[in-house]
């Protein structure tokens, strides 16, 4: 008789409304709220260029979001992954409303940051570090309205629709080819996010064609991201279907976005 210890047992298809409990599913939360922050506050106020190609420096983070949203439909089932984008909605509004808040209250007079004595500011303009500092706030935190509203819808509807398409070929394809399924679903996801962005940010304020080749590029890169991430999505995935024990399929779920039932 053997003393090696059995393989572990495949998880089996477990329906979503049979689900009551997960060990890990609100650190994935946090992790998927914490990237869509940060993609926003830091990466989206900073262009780069490496060689001949310009972009938004946001780029390189937040398609991560997208995969943590492939890891949270495919282990987790849509409707917990509707929780989750809406939680991340909740936060980029408050995100939104609270820089609106911080800017717009006046700054001290003496309030010093780095480079305030050698900064200047426009003719005309509040003198002293106080309003020096307030400028250069502005510029790394205040953002275009147009830009804000852009943000947040083209999140909305890019993670639900990327949602939405991942756990229908999971149902089609009976839970095989994880990589067709994730990649597919960012294809279609991100290009809705980029096709709602772009127009409202920037279309009558850049050229129409630069719009276009913007839209384009950063889409075909994040895609291009996506699928470099695979090996990755493929470890968290097998590692969270073990450890929760289950593998969801969306039967007979509301894939309604505004729907609540678990």
């Amino acid at each position: 008789m053997s003393d090696s210890a059995p393989p572990p047992a495949k998880p089996a298809p477990v329906s979503a409304a049979n689900i009551h409990h997960f060990r890990y599913y609100d650190l994935v939360m946090a992790a998927f709220v914490a990237v869509l922050l940060l993609s926003n506050i830091i990466g989206a106020s900073k262009l780069s260029t490496v060689g001949s190609l310009t972009f938004g420096a946001g780029i390189l983070f937040f398609p991560i979001s997208y995969v943590i949203g492939d890891v949270l439909t495919e282990v987790y089932g849509y409707a917990r992954a509707r929780r989750v984008i809406w939680a991340g909605f909740g936060a980029l509004l408050f995100m939104a409303v609270m820089s609106w808040v911080v800017l717009a209250m006046p700054p001290a007079q003496d309030w010093w940051c780095g480079g305030a004595d050698t900064l200047t500011l426009k003719e005309g303009a509040a003198t002293g570090t106080g309003a020096v500092c307030q400028a250069s706030y502005e510029s790394v935190f205040g953002s275009a309205w147009r830009i804000v509203v852009a943000s947040m819808a083209a999140f909305w509807a890019g993670e639900f629709v990327n949602s939405y398409v991942l756990a229908r070929m999971k149902l089609a394809t009976g839970g095989r080819f994880l990589w067709m399924r994730t990649i597919g679903s960012t294809i279609v996801g991100q290009g809705v996010d980029s096709l709602i962005f772009y127009p409202i940010a920037f279309l009558g304020i850049w050229e129409t064609e630069q719009v276009l080749l913007v839209l384009t590029t950063n889409w075909a890169m994040k895609v291009a991201w996506e699928a470099a991430l695979t090996p990755a999505t493929y470890v968290v995935v097998g590692a969270l279907k073990r450890r929760e024990g289950v593998d969801v399929f969306d039967e007979g779920t509301d894939f309604n976005p505004f729907g609540a039932k678990v």
